[in-house]
């Protein structure tokens, strides 16, 4: 056997049936107004199929108000407890986990969909797709703690058997760890104890309101790769309180709008072991009991085994891998010589690769192939693919039209 296809106990009591997990992408398949839609559900039952552990689902917004893009989830619409209930039923079918991630996106809620985003302090973001944010008061801070342990309350009534938290990538959780993004000067900020307050409030009011063996899971970064803002070094001690708190999983990521991670610049013995994020992974490793995801970088089943043999990996995220073979993780472990068919693309346009949107939209379209029934495409073909592209943007755009009516 695989090391691969081990399973893996959680503190909570939940045994994960194997090693490979699929990390959240945005699905884009919401209505207007956030309802889960039959999509979702042939979606995650065909990923479902793909034996791989667990699932964590795209974003789940805590507030119907503050959402990071259109047609994404309302985690507390009062219309989605049924659905919910139908796409959390796809878990035991499987015999898999199904976790959705819970998300505040924070001051990265595009100006197209949110004329005022919140932040814990009034720092614009250096992009112009995004609205300068509004300081949050503690009355909403506070509210915010209330829509994560509700949203997760939720779920596990649904019959999840767990939730993720986005604490990377730039959203609310990520920017009250920063000191660029957080320059409060109230118990919210400053010290490293008040930049981890939010995350522990939010924590602790989930665990008072579900059940011991519901698994709470969190997304970090290992760095936002920002100037004064939030380093390795605090990503370490982070890690290390979550690990005291008793969080049950931690996955390891990196950047955000602002500071993307350089998936072309990276150094030549990360190319070899493929991983982003693998030097930091074995540095906190060493620090925490947790188990510990690493998303980012994984093509090939060698160098899958490899992290995990080497103890400084307990779980493979992989992401755009699902996008274009949904039944990835079945195919891992079958095929010694397994190699994913994900590879950067490129139109040529400066702005549009700096942006990756090119990569985003492309991708989005093959999740969207596989909620329709449909086979995704295997590759994508550079500049040939900016039609497509250009399409999703204006199908969103009529969406964004219908949630601001």
């Amino acid at each position: 056997m695989s090391s691969l296809q081990k399973p893996l106990a959680l503190r909570s009591g939940s045994v994960l049936p194997n090693r490979i997990s699929k990390a959240a992408m945005s699905e884009v398949l919401a209505t207007p107004d956030g309802r889960v839609t039959p999509a979702h559900l042939q979606l995650y039952d065909t990923w479902g199929a793909s034996q791989a552990g667990l699932l964590i689902t795209g974003n789940v917004m805590v507030d119907g108000r503050h959402i990071n893009e259109p047609l994404v989830v309302d985690g507390l619409h009062p219309d989605n407890f049924t659905a919910l209930k139908k796409w959390a039923l796809l878990g035991p079918k499987h015999g898999v986990h199904i976790w959705p991630q819970l998300s505040h996106p924070g001051k990265q809620s595009p100006k197209i969909v949110n004329d005022v985003p919140l932040a814990p302090s009034a720092v614009p973001i250096d992009n112009p797709m995004f609205q300068p944010p509004r300081e949050l008061t503690e009355d909403e801070i506070w509210d915010i703690v209330d829509r994560f342990a509700q949203a997760a309350h939720r779920c596990e009534k649904a019959g999840f058997s767990g939730v993720q938290l986005h604490g990377a990538h730039g959203y609310l959780l990520s920017q009250f760890f920063s000191p660029h993004h957080n320059r409060r000067t109230d118990k919210w900020g400053g010290s490293f104890d008040n930049r981890m307050r939010f995350v522990s409030e939010v924590y602790q009011e989930i665990r008072n309101r579900t059940g011991a063996d519901f698994n709470v899971a969190i997304k970090i970064n290992s760095s936002d790769f920002q100037k004064g803002g939030f380093t390795q070094e605090d990503s370490l001690r982070v890690a290390q309180a979550l690990d005291a708190m008793g969080i049950d999983l931690i996955e390891i990521s990196g950047g955000s709008w602002e500071n993307p991670v350089n998936r072309r610049g990276t150094k030549e013995s990360t190319r070899r072991r493929e991983a982003y994020f693998l030097d930091y992974a074995e540095k906190v490793k060493s620090l925490i009991d947790v188990p510990l995801m690493v998303t980012g970088g994984f093509r090939t089943k060698a160098a899958m085994e490899s992290a995990i043999d080497s103890g400084a990996v307990d779980i493979i995220g992989l992401a755009r891998a699902f996008a274009v073979d949904p039944y990835v993780a079945r195919n891992v472990f079958n095929d010694n010589e397994y190699t994913s068919s994900v590879q950067p693309i490129t139109t040529g346009i400066k702005k549009v690769d700096q942006m990756a949107v090119m990569e985003i939209s492309w991708y989005t379209m093959q999740i969207h192939h596989i909620s329709q029934g449909k086979a995704p495409h295997q590759k994508a073909h550079g500049a040939f693919s900016l039609p497509q592209v250009l399409f999703n943007f204006w199908k969103n755009g009529r969406a964004v039209k219908r949630v601001r009516a």
